[in-house]
């Protein structure tokens, strides 16, 4: 079947976006994993302070990707993402100057502005594109961010290994340096036409829409449980590297780890987004849940490193069953011209849980050891779980058509 002019711009745009995210992400990913709490740990932080460095560019997005998001709803979404580009290109660079844990800390609140503008608002403009298949693009967009995910623990633990610390740094620039010069080859959107950015900006409309946005229950609590899976994935991503330092492994085995779990996400999130699409969004993200804290509590019980891969495999797995339906269920919660605010209010959502996850699980480790955390984490992850059929009780009607 032939395309159109709007669809083959529509699916350059999506390829482009995909590309330049890639990029980003890989960026990002091995600036901390797993490199980030070696580093800490090496500064002389302990695990509290371990915790609340590799939270502190989380907690950015908890103030920033909601403004941004809404933001882009008024601006477009291409100048808010390049503003996210030139922070993935130049804050790398900056770890060389690094000799204190404050200091770490601080650059990272600074390189936390990437992805907390970056990842509510490309996936906004995914929403504008795409309505039929929103959740299955959405995926497919998350995948290509993931393959830079997976590749970055693998390549930066090596790295760590053969070269040092500092050098990890040097290609986190280089490959953030290439995705922002991708990002000025955007077209416009096409959907932006049909957007607020031609309507002016109004406090009253603001005020009603926050009013609307707030009020929205099922919108709210859909978010409520992708931060309980983000506060798992996070709780994971910073201590299990120390973890499995103290049971034997070595840092490069450790980024072998966590590409495994990331591939499984990458592979399996379009489909189970296109699963979400036929079949609805409520059962992936409640099964999702269970399915990740089962996983999360096992990592306690067993040391073995085919066994932990598996483990983590599993928790992947849960993972993309619930990002793939969360995120879609949003934007069919919202409407077209407040896709921005409704996915940055998401992301804010979301970027509380990643945020505490590290920081619950640097007091509960430093109290009662790695294996009692495993187990919180897992007990909130059920509660969530359960919780959630209690306040979204109908899923939204079918998705808007474009």
């Amino acid at each position: 079947m032939t395309s159109t002019p709007i669809e083959r711009k529509r699916n350059f745009l999506f390829s482009m976006l995909c590309g330049a995210g890639g990029f980003a992400i890989f960026s990002s990913t091995m600036s901390k994993t797993p490199v980030l709490p070696l580093f800490a740990e090496h500064l002389g932080a302990g695990p509290q302070i371990v915790g609340l460095i590799a939270s502190a560019a989380t907690v950015v997005g908890i103030l920033t990707s909601a403004p941004a998001g809404f933001l882009s709803d008024y601006v477009g979404r291409k100048k808010i993402i390049l503003s996210a580009g030139f922070v993935f290109a130049s804050a790398p660079f900056l770890y060389y100057w690094i000799h204190a844990p404050w200091q770490l800390a601080a650059l990272r609140i600074y390189h936390g502005f990437a992805t907390a503008i970056f990842g509510p608002v490309a996936m906004a403009l995914v929403a504008d594109l795409f309505a039929s298949k929103r959740a299955e693009k959405m995926g497919t967009y998350s995948s290509a961010t993931l393959v830079g995910r997976f590749l970055a623990p693998l390549i930066g633990g090596a790295i760590i290994v053969r070269l040092g610390f500092k050098a990890v740094y040097l290609f986190c620039g280089v490959f953030g340096a290439i995705a922002f010069l991708l990002l000025f080859w955007l077209p416009n959107n096409p959907a932006e036409r049909s957007s607020r950015s031609g309507d002016g900006f109004s406090w009253k409309a603001v005020r009603e829409e926050l009013r609307q946005l707030f009020g929205n229950v099922p919108l709210l609590s859909t978010s409520m449980c992708e931060a309980a899976m983000y506060f798992a994935f996070g709780a994971v991503e910073t201590f299990f590297p120390l973890y499995a330092i103290k049971i034997g492994m070595n840092a490069q085995q450790v980024g072998v780890l966590f590409s495994v779990q990331i591939i499984t996400i990458a592979f399996t999130k379009p489909l189970m987004g296109k699963l979400s699409d036929r079949h609805g969004r409520k059962a992936p993200i409640i099964g999702g849940l269970l399915f990740g804290a089962a996983g999360v509590a096992c990592i306690a019980a067993f040391r073995n490193p085919v066994v932990l891969a598996a483990i983590l495999i599993v928790f992947g797995l849960a993972m993309s069953t619930v990002t793939a339906s969360t995120s879609a269920m949003v934007a069919d919660l919202s409407p077209k011209k407040a896709h921005g605010s409704s996915l940055g209010l998401l992301s804010s959502i979301m970027d509380i849980g990643h945020a505490s996850g590290p920081i619950v699980a640097g007091a509960l480790v430093a109290a009662w050891g790695y294996e009692t955390n495993y187990i919180v984490v897992a007990a909130i992850m059920t509660t969530v779980a359960l919780l959630f059929p209690l306040f979204v009780r109908q899923i939204a009607a079918a998705p808007e058509r474009a």
